[in-house]
């Protein structure tokens, strides 16, 4: 029996075996890469720049496009870097890093979308608290502790994830390193302690998807009550977007980890693995952007100015 220290390097999934397929899935990545860099990119400039945006809300958009951006590249560039090198390897630290950085930021991104529901929920339920609930100290507070746990829960998953003894073999069926098939490369049971730990996570997860829909239950009882079809446009234009990339991920999450095992296969895998970790990253900005006039206005100035 080997343990992990003893695996130099481990073997991704391949996305194709002609390499005109893998072209194609280069040229994809790339593309939704590309995306992702300036739609968060934008947003991130857009909110440090302009004092107008100088809000709780954006102020934690700011973090959630942070967050995007790394996530995606945790697991994006080292994919294109193996399609165009044809390989399929990655260094056991490299693993080990890229376990420690998706944990990260997925699960600070968790809490910060709780958070984002939170504000929601303040800004419309109790307006004239908002400025003593969500001051700019609390704001700092809050985000530092999203950011604080997604960090802790990297930390745990990744020191008890290589800790394990590994005998059966290095090949991992998905195109990043992803705890759950680390764990199948063990053959000692003491990777139920990592299963029990996934178990707390997702009990935590579930918790922060109940706050979330107990707080937009509220939040739409109280725009029903609002008499103008004008505050009713205003506040769903600012929950609408949370909400859209809250399900978002939290369905794709969902069905890559609780979808029953006899649908599962490599390609399936693969392809729900690529839409909950690439696709929320490159489609929130967009999803932020599209009903928000104050971010629209504010991105639209350089732009026309460039031009």
């Amino acid at each position: 029996m080997s343990n992990s220290s003893s695996i130099t390097q481990f073997l991704l999934l391949a996305f194709a075996d002609r390499q005109e397929l893998q072209l194609l899935h280069f040229c994809l990545f790339l593309g939704i890469y590309l995306a992702a860099l300036l739609g968060n990119g934008l947003i991130i400039t857009a909110v440090a720049c302009d004092h107008h945006l100088h809000t709780p809300m954006y102020f934690f958009l700011l973090n959630l496009s942070l967050l995007d951006l790394g996530s995606i590249s945790t697991t994006v560039p080292k994919a294109m870097a193996n399609i165009l090198w044809n390989t399929r390897a990655i260094s056991h630290a490299g693993c080990a890093a890229q376990v420690f950085l998706f944990a990260l930021f997925v699960g600070a991104e968790i809490s910060l979308l709780t958070l984002m529901a939170y504000d929601r929920y303040v800004a419309i339920c109790k307006p004239l608290h908002y400025g003593t609930l969500l001051g700019s100290r609390a704001c700092v507070h809050m985000a530092a502790a999203a950011w604080g746990t997604g960090f802790l829960n990297a930390l745990l998953h990744t020191a008890n994830t290589f800790s394990l003894p590994l005998c059966q073999g290095n090949v991992l069926d998905q195109f990043f390193c992803e705890i759950p098939h680390i764990l199948k490369l063990s053959c000692s049971h003491s990777y139920l302690r990592e299963v029990g730990l996934l178990v707390i996570t997702a009990c935590l997860v579930f918790g922060c998807f109940v706050f979330i829909v107990v707080s937009y239950v509220q939040i739409f009882r109280a725009v029903l009550r609002i008499p103008s079809e004008q505050g009713w446009h205003k506040a769903f234009s600012t929950c609408l977007p949370h909400l859209a990339v809250f399900s978002l991920f939290i369905s794709t999450v969902m069905f890559a980890h609780l979808k029953p095992p006899s649908i599962s296969s490599s390609s399936l895998d693969l392809s729900v693995a690529v839409l909950y970790s690439v696709l929320p990253p490159a489609m929130n900005p967009f999803i932020y952007s599209i009903r928000n006039h104050e971010l629209k206005h504010t991105l639209k100035k350089p732009i026309q100015s460039f031009f």
